[in-house]
């Protein structure tokens, strides 16, 4: 699976990844972050995907909450389709 512009950006900018990575680090430890974190995890052992390396994510639509690919998911940027 060929990467998309974002991981291709900071492949080539490591300065730029750390300070990412240190940014989100902090993020997810704030209430908002965990809260997110926790039921995100939640709903991937409802389903049955959590941690068995099938590249399945909760995907939350309109429908409520539904199995997607992770990729698709995560493209979506807070839209829910």
């Amino acid at each position: 699976m060929a990467k998309g512009k974002t991981q291709t950006y900071y492949d080539n900018n490591p300065k730029a990844n750390k300070k990412r990575l240190k940014q989100q680090a902090k993020y997810n430890k704030t209430d908002k972050g965990l809260k997110i974190r926790v039921n995100a995890n939640k709903a991937n052992r409802k389903l049955g995907t959590y941690g068995n390396g099938d590249g399945k994510d909760a995907a939350h639509t309109k429908n409520g909450i539904r199995l997607a690919s992770k990729k698709a998911n995560r493209s979506k940027k807070g839209i829910h389709a």
